[in-house]
């Protein structure tokens, strides 16, 4: 994800997840189509997961909304969509229309 992405997902400012990638070591990879190296991907893992679910529960009450545990999947679902080609929309279409969510769980070895 991008931070500007990341940032829209959690609450936090995209200044705050550009500190948080170079203090945390996150790791990241160049922006495909992105000249500069500036532009960068972080690649959301657990740690990453982990850092930003415990970061909003310290956040004072008062302050920004912050997501429940399920809106950021969404979000992360929607975004990715979104960013997927027409034809990569229509290939998971069909994909999910002809094997379900359990058959693309069972690809992804989510679901045995």
């Amino acid at each position: 994800m991008t931070p500007d992405e990341l940032a829209a997902m959690t609450g936090f400012s995209r200044q705050t997840i550009n500190k948080w990638v170079r203090k945390e070591q996150w790791i990241t990879s160049p922006r495909p189509g992105v000249q500069g190296g500036k532009a960068r991907l972080i690649h959301v893992d657990e740690r990453v997961r982990h850092f930003i679910l415990s970061a909003q529960r310290m956040a004072e009450p008062g302050g920004a909304t912050w997501f429940t545990s399920e809106t950021p999947l969404e979000n992360l679902l929607v975004t990715s969509l979104k960013e997927m080609t027409p034809m990569e929309q229509k290939q998971l279409t069909s994909l999910l229309l002809r094997e379900g969510i359990s058959g693309l769980l069972t690809r992804l070895g989510i679901r045995k």
